[in-house]
């Protein structure tokens, strides 16, 4: 049987829903939907997880860690350690603000660019783990504080876009978790996504 761990990134409480900062809770979340997966909360993990079983023995833990997101990897860690899963067979998706709205990139290493939940994973888990970035660029205003950005919610005009643009960014995770990361990265990583 294969395993994967795929994980969205965000900030657990109603504060925080619909922020830029949670656009990887929401892709997770509508993946689980899609497939008529429920979650439950799981304290041990420090986590909400999810149960997809696949095809012929391929099972697939969704998780959303509830550690906030500058400490995701110490549940992530938790999760992969109990699961038995390497770090290459985690995805994560994750707000980038280096890519813009309505776009996504697919890729395997890099820093973590800023980002504090991708600096906790390359803590806990170290590299090699598939990255599934979201856009959220650009900063709008540019001398708008990075934190209060991120953490801002989408205007009504960007929701309106998020919502449209949900159904493929499932596509392309669900590509990326059948296919796997190079097949991904060509399908996805155009710089037009029409």
């Amino acid at each position: 049987m294969s395993l994967l761990l795929v994980a969205g990134l965000g900030n657990p409480g109603r504060d925080y829903e619909n922020t830029r900062h949670n656009v990887g809770f929401a892709v997770v979340s509508a993946l689980a939907r899609k497939q008529g997966v429920s979650w439950k909360n799981q304290a041990a993990f420090e986590a909400e997880t999810a149960r997809w079983d696949r095809a012929a023995g391929h099972t697939v833990v969704l998780a959303k860690p509830l550690t906030y997101m500058n400490d995701s990897g110490r549940s992530l860690r938790k999760l992969a350690d109990y699961y038995k899963i390497p770090v290459d067979a985690v995805i994560v998706a994750y707000d980038d603000i280096n890519i813009d709205l309505g776009l996504v990139k697919v890729s395997v290493t890099g820093s973590a660019g800023g980002h504090n939940g991708v600096a906790s994973l390359l803590e806990h888990l170290g590299n090699g783990f598939t990255r599934f970035r979201l856009g959220i660029g650009p900063k709008q205003p540019p001398q708008m504080d990075m934190k209060d950005f991120v953490l801002g919610k989408f205007t009504s005009a960007q929701q309106d876009l998020v919502d449209k643009t949900l159904e493929t960014y499932v596509s392309g995770l669900t590509l990326l978790i059948e296919e796997g990361a190079d097949r991904a990265m060509n399908s996805l990583n155009r710089r037009d996504p029409k």
